[in-house]
């Protein structure tokens, strides 16, 4: 019973981790609670998915190439408490958006179930897509709108 606790209390605790700034980089995130110790080898193996989905929606997304008034947001993942966990940004004009969001829908789907399966928790505040910009010719987030740690 110990052991359990002392799990739920870190994955609870790693839970409130920052999440990483919203930029289209191709920068992959990891969902809190996946290097836990006491992880089983099915929590492992959801959060290299969970890993790989972001991955391969961040390599669909494109910011290089656009004009104004083409950049976007997608929110990317779910957060224990609910709503994405980051957002990315994107060019619409080279992006398959419709791939892309199917991709950024299986992601959250997937990261919601490993969510609640491990019961994991976050604070519960909104995070706002950031602001974005053209920057010679590349669609770039302006300023984050995270309000702070997960």
């Amino acid at each position: 019973m110990k052991i359990v606790l002392a799990v739920a209390i870190a994955g609870a605790l790693a839970a409130c981790a920052p999440s990483p700034a919203p930029v289209a980089d191709g920068r992959t995130s990891v969902p809190a609670g996946s290097g836990d110790a006491g992880a089983s080898r099915v929590a492992e193996s959801d959060t290299s998915r969970i890993a790989r989905l972001e991955r391969e929606a961040r390599a669909l997304a494109h910011a290089e190439g656009c004009t104004a008034g083409q950049c976007r947001t997608a929110p990317v993942g779910s957060r224990p408490c609910g709503g994405p966990r980051t957002y990315i940004v994107y060019c619409a004009a080279k992006t398959d958006s419709a791939a892309l969001f199917a991709k950024l829908a299986e992601l959250a789907r997937v990261e919601d179930e490993y969510n609640r399966r491990n019961q994991l928790a976050s604070t519960c505040q909104f995070r706002m897509p950031p602001g974005v910009a053209l920057s010679g010719g590349r669609c770039i987030a302006t300023q984050s709108n995270d309000t702070g740690p997960q």
